[in-house]
């Protein structure tokens, strides 16, 4: 199944096996080389195009922090209201080189959810799919999040009686 994801969701309102697609990004240069220049990545196959050549990837790739930040910016909108924090990150797989001038967009799966000990947030697991302008898988991960319940409305019943 796939959903358009629009609008934050809370725990309840993700399923298990559903995708949900993001915006996608197109990497420029200079986003490329700004974010080299602050994290001080001064490693020449970011950076020069010929050291990029010499390591047969063509020329310069993207650093992986950088992939990892602009996917993960991605997927803000289908919790950013409800997210109370990123648990870990498991399974990064880089799987194909990134460019700086490739658009990237990113699908999220979840896999897993539970409750936690507190009924109002629970653990889920989801997967991002990242793939490049040519539809081919350049990244994945899974990232645990601790994710807020539907808070209750006024008049809602928590514990109907029978």
């Amino acid at each position: 199944m796939t959903t358009a994801a629009t609008t934050s969701r809370y725990f309840e309102e993700f399923e298990v096996g559903a995708r949900y697609p993001t915006t996608s990004r197109l990497i420029t240069l200079e986003d490329h080389f700004a974010f080299c220049k602050l994290v001080r990545y001064e490693v020449p196959l970011f950076l020069n195009d010929q050291a990029g050549t010499q390591t047969g990837f063509g020329g310069i790739i993207c650093p992986s922090h950088l992939i990892m930040s602009f996917t993960t910016a991605m997927t803000g909108a289908l919790f950013s209201e409800s997210i109370l924090g990123l648990l870990a990150i498991e399974r990064a797989r880089f799987i194909a080189p990134v460019r700086p001038g490739d658009t990237l967009r990113t699908e999220v799966e979840v896999i897993d959810k539970r409750l936690t000990s507190n009924p109002s947030r629970g653990v889920i697991t989801f997967r991002d799919h990242v793939y490049n302008q040519n539809g081919e898988l350049v990244f994945q991960n899974d990232k645990i999040a601790l994710i807020n319940c539907r808070p209750a409305k006024t008049g809602d019943v928590l514990h109907p009686t029978p």
